[in-house]
Parts: structure tokens; sequence; C-alpha cells
């Protein structure tokens, strides 16, 4: 019992008001691991063993590599200077193979997995574990005539669904980045615990959160050959604008038809959503707005609309088969159209955003923006994204 309270005492800005100066292991280590260690102000210890090793490097993924220091027991350290509160992935390289850290949980993100580290924001408890009602994260698996074979989803059920017999609930899609998988918005994320905080607190409506395995190959259809194209290339964009295409199939025909006949939804427009991060955006800009008979509420997190439009402005007439022409008609369809992005993210992310914002209010459409201060394209941005996205749903 002591690991757990101590895992809910790191995620809560309390337990570093009670501990100052500490180091104390990271919420994201493996069961009895001291190392990472983290303390109040952000800075991180690590300790690795490998008395043979010539040298190692710590890789954080946002940040320069840094030199740890061997030690006379065969274990080589190193203290970070202080890191900004969220989640870091990190791997190590140990005399130039790259592999991850076994005293940190493993963490499904650009393509692999690798390790991770959580620096608590002070103050900021609304993705702690916290003594509420608590919901169920739910594995399910369904068939697909699109894909030709079974799909992976995890459902958030709100607390009190099984005790509830006679209410159904809204849903809410909610998609991971590229790189990532349908394990990002709960185990980086903590989006099950946002919304037990939410609700709880009364500030959203009790809801089921369907998180969707986000990459698609249509039945029948071979793996492209990417190897050797660049980048951005004719080749690796047709592959791109395919997996969305069957991806949206699937959406639309297999996973939201089995999520209403298996759990308790209410099952029409006006009480189903959907968003995403990054990649995740895009695919919910495409879905949506080419099905609005099926949603009405659409959010982009650090991404939407950067596949069709990439580095011009949005024609509100011409494109998505111009939903955006009519804004009168887009508001009576849409109740909720919502970007944000993070105020530290890459400029081309962060400006592309700003234009798609700037040419929707041009076009009278309205929408909601939100900045998220000083962070990046990362998790702290979407985690700050989904609390102020879903009071706004239902």
């Amino acid at each position: 019992m002591w690991r757990f309270a101590l895992l809910v005492c790191l995620l809560s800005s309390a337990c570093w008001a009670q501990q100052p100066g500490d180091f104390l292991p990271a919420a994201t280590n493996v069961w009895g691991a001291d190392y990472p260690s983290v303390d109040r102000a952000g800075r991180v210890q690590f300790r690795v063993k490998a008395p043979a090793a010539t040298q190692v490097k710590l890789n954080f993924w946002s940040g320069p590599k840094v030199d740890m220091v061997k030690q006379p027991d065969g274990f080589w350290t190193v203290t970070t200077a202080a890191l900004v509160p969220g989640f870091h992935y990190y791997t190590l390289i140990i005399d130039g193979a790259e592999v991850s850290d076994t005293n940190s949980q493993a963490f499904f993100g650009a393509g692999k997995y690798a390790s991770a580290v959580e620096i608590p924001e002070p103050g900021t408890t609304y993705y702690s574990i916290n003594d509420v009602p608590h919901g169920q994260v739910r594995e399910a698996w369904y068939q697909s005539q699109v894909t030709g074979g079974w799909r992976h989803a995890l459902v958030y059920l709100p607390p009190n669904y099984d005790a509830q017999t006679k209410l159904r609930y809204p849903v809410l899609y909610l998609q991971h980045g590229g790189g990532e998988d349908e394990t990002g918005w709960i185990r980086q994320g903590h989006a099950n615990f946002i919304l037990d905080n939410l609700i709880a607190g009364r500030a959203c409506k009790p809801m089921i959160l369907v998180m969707a395995y986000g990459y698609a190959r249509r039945a029948g259809q071979p793996l492209p050959d990417l190897m050797g194209k660049p980048f951005g290339s004719p080749e690796m964009l047709r592959a791109v604008q395919e997996m969305a295409s069957t991806f949206e199939d699937d959406v639309t025909q297999a996973l939201i038809p089995y999520i209403d006949s298996t759990f308790r939804t209410i099952p029409d427009r006006e009480h189903r959503a959907m968003a995403g991060l990054s990649m995740g955006g895009m695919q919910t800009f495409q879905v949506t707005l080419n099905h609005l008979g099926l949603f009405s509420y659409i959010g982009g997190f650090s991404g939407a609309g950067s596949f069709v439009l990439g580095d011009r402005r949005l024609d509100p007439k011409t494109d998505y088969n111009g939903v955006f022409a009519d804004p009168a008609v887009f508001a009576q369809k849409v109740h909720l159209l919502w970007l944000g992005v993070g105020t530290q993210e890459p400029e081309r992310m962060r400006t592309g955003l700003q234009r798609l914002h700037a040419a929707l209010d041009d076009a009278n459409i309205k929408h909601v923006f939100y900045e998220s201060p000083g962070t990046d394209h990362e998790w702290q941005t979407w985690r700050r994204d989904l609390k102020d996205f879903v009071p706004r749903l239902f």
C-alpha cells in the first residue's frame, strides 16, 4: 500500500509542499525503483547500472543528450536541471545503443516503447488520483469489415455506470497522436482521472470516452513500400491519405455501431463528440466534417486540418466540401468547434493553427481557440486541452 500512497502523493502538488527539497521516486517508475527521483524544483536524478559501458547518455526527446557519470560501483548517475512540469519521454544511449531504462514503466510513443518521467505541476490536481468516485477503463475488441480483422479500443465508463442501469450517456471519441496508440490518453494523459475529477466537481456531464487504435489498413490492401521515401513525398502523402480514409470508414461503419450496441449510449449526433491530438486532430476534422450527421461537437488539440490545408489558408467555400461556406448553417449543425495549441509548440504547428483560427474568424464561423501557456507539442498541452474542452460538451 505504501507504493500506491506514494503514487497518489507524486501526482498531487500537496506532496511537494510536504516534502520540500527531497528527491522522491517518480510516479512513472516501476514497482520498487528509487530512480529516477524528482524534487520539488523539477530536477531529476538518474542512476543506471552499466558497469561494462564506456559511455552512457540520457536522451530526452525534447532536449539535448546529457552525459552521465560513471561511479566506482558501476552505476552511472546524473542530476538534471529543472524540467518543466509534465510528462517527459526519454531513453538511454549506452555505448551507442538506444535502450529503455528498466527503472521506468514503458509508454508507447514515436512508434516504440520508451521510458518517461512525470514532473508534477505545482498547484495542479485536475489530472491527479483524487478521493472522488472513479470510472472504469475497459478493453474492447470489435470486428471491422473495413479492415478485415479485429480492432482494439479502450472505453472509459463513468462512475456508477454498472449501478445506474437505466441511464444512457453521451459519447466522446478521443484520438491519440502519430507514433502513439490508444493507450496514450489513459497512461500518458490521465484522461480517466481528468473525467473523474470534472464529473465529481459537476463541471461536466457524465459521459463515455472511447479511445480507438488510430492506424488502419483496408482489407486486402498491402502495406505501402515507403523505404527510402522522404517525409512529405507523394508516396508518403498517398499512404497517409489512404490510412486516414480507411480509419474514417472504420470509425463510421464499425466502431460507432459497435459502441452503440455494446454500451448504454445516447446514439444520436446531439450526444456524440470527437476530438484528437496532433494526427488525431487531423483525423477528427476529416471524420466529423465528412459526417455531420453523426457528430455535433468537434475538437482539435495541436492538430486540425493540417493534412488538407498544409501551409495555405482555409477556403471556407471549397475546403471540407464547403461545410464552412454558410456560417448560419454550420452553427445549426455544430454546437462546438474547438481548437487548441501550446504557446511553445513548433512554429509551423502554432502558426498553422493560428492561421486556421483567423480564417474561421473571417468566415464568421463560431469556434473556441485556446492557447496553453508555456507548453510544447506534449501531454501537458493536451491534458489542459481536454480539461477545457470536456465541460463544453453536451
